[in-house]
C-alpha cells in the first residue's frame, strides 16, 4: 500500500504561483511514475504533469511553460510549481503514484483556487 498526501493549495489571484507538494508513504520503493492531475469543478480528472523514477518529465500543453514538476526520492516528496497561474487552472488536484505490479494510488486532493 502506498498512502499519498497532498498540501499546498489555497487561493491565489491570476499571474501568482503557488508549489504543491505530494509526500508519499508506506511501499514507496514500489513507486515508479507520480503524476499531478487536476479536476475543475463539472469536469473529468485530467492529467497535468508526470515525472518517472528517472526523473524524466512531461506535462499537458495547457501548463507547459509554467509548470515544473519534480521529486525527492530522499524526502519521498513530488512538486508541482505552477507559475502565472490563471482562473481556468482553478481544480482540485490529486497526486498519483504508479507502482511496480501497476497499482496506481490517488492522494485525496488540495483545492487550487484562481481568482481576484
Amino acid at each position: 500500500q502506498v498512502q499519498l498526501v497532498e498540501s499546498g493549495g489555497g487561493l491565489v489571484q491570476p499571474g501568482g504561483s503557488l508549489r504543491l507538494s505530494c509526500a508519499a508513504s508506506g511501499y514507496i520503493f514500489s513507486i515508479t511514475d507520480m503524476g499531478w492531475y487536476r479536476q475543475a469543478p463539472g469536469k473529468g480528472r485530467d492529467l497535468v504533469a508526470v515525472v518517472t523514477r528517472g526523473a524524466s518529465t512531461s506535462y499537458t500543453d495547457s501548463v507547459k511553460g509554467r509548470s515544473t514538476i519534480s521529486r525527492d526520492n530522499v524526502k519521498n516528496t513530488m512538486y508541482l510549481q505552477m507559475n502565472s497561474l490563471k482562473p481556468e487552472d482553478t481544480a482540485v488536484y490529486y497526486c498519483n503514484a504508479l507502482t511496480m505490479n501497476g497499482v496506481g494510488y490517488w492522494g485525496k486532493g488540495t483545492l487550487v483556487t484562481v481568482s481576484s
